[in-house]
């Protein structure tokens, strides 16, 4: 009893602060400090300053500006652009035509930005315009961005998966290694579902003229310097030359190299990518905190002791506990981003799902892509919100073309959870 009145004034404090609009962190840390004050006689300011601390004082957590700023700069070049012309000449013959461009440059994007809002703003801004000229679905082309976009949170470096590694103590490099075949895998059956749809709908588009070999290399020669730096950044965590932290300040050195090429780096520019890296960072580390301290404050009531012999009495199977989490973070992320479901559940999730016996390598994988469904599930879907300000449909429009993609993704929660070597097999081959 005394735990279901702790959880119920915990949840009821926390959506009460959440429901006035006021920011997460400060909703997080707010109601830990009502737990603290309630469930215990320990000093909050004291327990307050050593545990935002301990939570910001993590080496592990300086990569995470790095990659952030390296994908402000990128975000500022002509990088979407260079990807759609780059991968183009090899899509425009496949069913479906250039709607493959919007995965295989999201793809691209999300293995040098980590972001998702930036993946889809990124290639959104060149590749819409582009289509409609071309005559494509409004339908597909929003419905293939949005589920496309998705993949910043799941191909390394992600951001979200940093966040992950730090709140469960696990090795980002291995989070990192166990991400790319799924995330290469979840990008073939999006280009898959466009393709049975090119082969149904094929009469709706034009035919986009075909291209010789020599503007095929001419294209290819001009991703070079953006597949130089993925390979740069990633090969040099997955061959054990540099740890995630080395490899993010290489990535922010190759990608100002990058903007240097392009011609894009000005005064104005790195300004404003500094500015960016700032805010985002600034606005993730305080979730961090709050999070922090709230998980303290639940350890003084024992509420995840709790709730872990709950579910060990309950003893569910592996399959019945996955489904259930799975339809817990659908539900969540339609009114948390994706960071605050990942820092505000970890706490409580986690316990249970280490005496399920999941492997947190693979956990962290299959976290990432449900909260990726979450970022195409109205009233929160922030893929949602991008796409509605670069083309002006409603909401409701946007989130039912991005339909197909989240029952692609579901298809792939199935995949993932019969075959976990999807995950696993990368990081044993490479430790």
């Amino acid at each position: 009893m005394n735990e279901a009145l702790s959880i119920s004034i915990f949840l009821f404090a926390l959506f009460f602060l959440l429901g006035t609009s006021v920011w997460v962190g400060a909703s997080l840390l707010l109601t830990a400090m009502l737990g603290m004050y309630l469930f215990t006689s320990a000093p909050i300011g004291d327990a307050l300053a050593l545990t935002v601390w301990g939570s910001q004082s993590s080496w592990t957590l300086t990569a995470l500006p790095l990659f952030i700023w390296m994908g402000e700069i990128l975000y500022r070049t002509n990088l979407s652009e260079t990807l759609f012309r780059g991968i183009a000449p090899f899509m425009r013959r496949m069913p479906g035509g250039l709607l493959h461009v919007n995965v295989g440059a999201s793809a691209i994007f999300a293995a040098i930005s980590g972001s998702s809002a930036a993946t889809v703003a990124t290639v959104g801004k060149m590749a819409i315009p582009e289509l409609r000229k071309r005559g494509y679905p409004e339908r597909q082309i929003v419905g293939s961005l949005a589920g496309a976009g998705t993949l910043g949170l799941l191909i390394p470096p992600s951001i979200s998966m940093i966040i992950y590694g730090v709140t469960v103590n696990e090795s980002i490099a291995k989070l990192f290694m166990a991400a790319m075949i799924p995330g290469v895998c979840l990008a073939l059956l999006f280009m898959g579902y466009i393709a049975l749809w090119g082969l149904r709908h094929g009469s709706e588009m034009q035919m986009d003229p075909s291209t010789n070999w020599s503007e095929k290399l001419s294209a290819f020669l001009g991703l070079l310097p953006v597949v130089a730096l993925i390979v740069a950044v990633i090969g040099s965590i997955y061959g054990g030359i540099a740890t995630a932290t080395e490899a993010a300040a290489l990535g922010v050195l190759g990608s100002f190299i990058l903007a240097f090429l392009q011609k894009t780096l000005t005064r104005d520019t790195f300004v404003e990518s500094v500015l960016g890296a700032v805010r985002t960072t600034t606005m993730v580390m305080f979730i961090l905190m709050g999070s922090g301290f709230l998980s303290l404050a639940m350890g003084f009531t024992g509420i995840p002791k709790a709730l872990a012999e709950v579910i060990s009495a309950w003893d569910p199977s592996p399959l019945v506990l996955i489904m259930t989490l799975t339809v817990f973070y659908i539900l969540l992320g339609c009114f948390l981003d994706g960071i605050s479901s990942i820092v505000l559940t970890m706490a409580v999730i986690e316990p249970m799902v280490r005496a399920a016996g999941f492997d947190m390598l693979w956990f962290g994988v299959y976290l990432m892509i449900v909260v990726e469904m979450a970022q195409i599930t109205p009233p929160i879907g922030f893929n949602l919100f991008v796409l509605q300000g670069m083309t002006g449909h409603d909401i409701g429009v946007i989130a039912r073309a991005a339909v197909p993609s989240f029952l692609v993704m579901c298809l792939f929660v199935v995949l993932l959870v019969i075959f976990p070597d999807l995950a696993l097999w990368l990081p044993s081959v490479l430790k």
